[in-house]
């Protein structure tokens, strides 16, 4: 996924830069005019320290007044551009957030895992998605560029409700014939929607770290990536011990 972003728009830089030299050259000028009417060392040198602590000043403030005003994100649907207000900031970190701690982006082990809470989740996702909007609370859309809930509701309706569409009805049919107690690793289709299910995350991927990106979470990539950390993984047998405070019996001696 190709991303992009822009500081500054060119006539604000354009302004930024005359300001800045204008500045520049004042200081210059008074330096040049008080060297000549003086002609003393001293002064030279003073003048001199001071024209430098300008200019360093001078940068530094060009670099830090830079600020982002748009950014590009190359999604699977197209090319979005978003102007990175702090509401679009704040709305794309709760749903990268939201989507980077569920299945739809964590890997489910290819035997582990409930499949049943697995749908619940991505069905849980979607009313999270939605609520913002249908609540009233989600600022309205921006003047120009996209929206964030507009790359949200691409993920739900592109993505997510053809998955649960498919396959809750699929897994639900199923459980209830089989009764309370359905073992899952029974369901004879239980092998495809696990391939759908990563499907789907690999789709998903790309629209999360642009979330990220919006953000401005540093390298929301790494949030996504498969831990290496598994349940038992790596763990040490311990050594049979003897329980604290029991004696040693003595083994009997045989009857000679």
């Amino acid at each position: 996924m190709a991303r992009s972003v822009r500081l500054w728009g060119p006539g604000v830089r354009t302004a930024a830069r005359a300001v800045f030299a204008g500045l520049v050259g004042a200081v210059v000028g008074i330096a040049a005019y008080s060297i000549a009417r003086t002609g003393g060392q001293t002064l030279s040198i003073v003048v001199g320290g001071l024209v430098g602590i300008a200019l360093v000043l001078g940068a530094e403030f060009y670099r830090q007044s830079a600020q982002l005003t748009e950014v590009k994100l190359t999604l699977p649907v197209g090319e979005m551009t978003f102007a990175p207000t702090a509401d679009a900031r704040q709305a794309a970190q709760r749903l990268f957030f939201q989507a980077a701690t569920r299945v739809a982006t964590r890997p489910l082990s290819d035997e582990g895992g409930n499949l049943r809470a697995a749908l619940a989740s991505l069905k849980n996702l979607v009313d999270l998605y939605r609520e913002p909007v249908e609540s009233g609370n989600a600022p309205p859309p921006p003047a120009t560029g996209d929206s964030v809930y507009a790359l949200a509701l691409t993920v739900v309706n592109h993505n997510l409700a053809p998955f649960l569409e498919t396959w809750h009805p699929k897994l639900d049919t199923w459980a209830a014939a089989q009764g309370e107690h359905a073992d899952e690793t029974a369901w004879p289709e239980n092998a495809a929607f696990r391939a759908d299910l990563k499907e789907l995350q690999d789709r998903l991927r790309p629209y999360v770290i642009g979330l990220g990106d919006l953000a401005g979470i540093r390298d929301p990539e790494q949030y996504l990536r498969r831990p290496d950390w598994r349940p038992g993984a790596g763990r040490a047998s311990l050594p049979h011990q003897q329980e604290t405070g029991s004696a040693t019996r003595p083994q009997a001696r045989p009857n000679l």
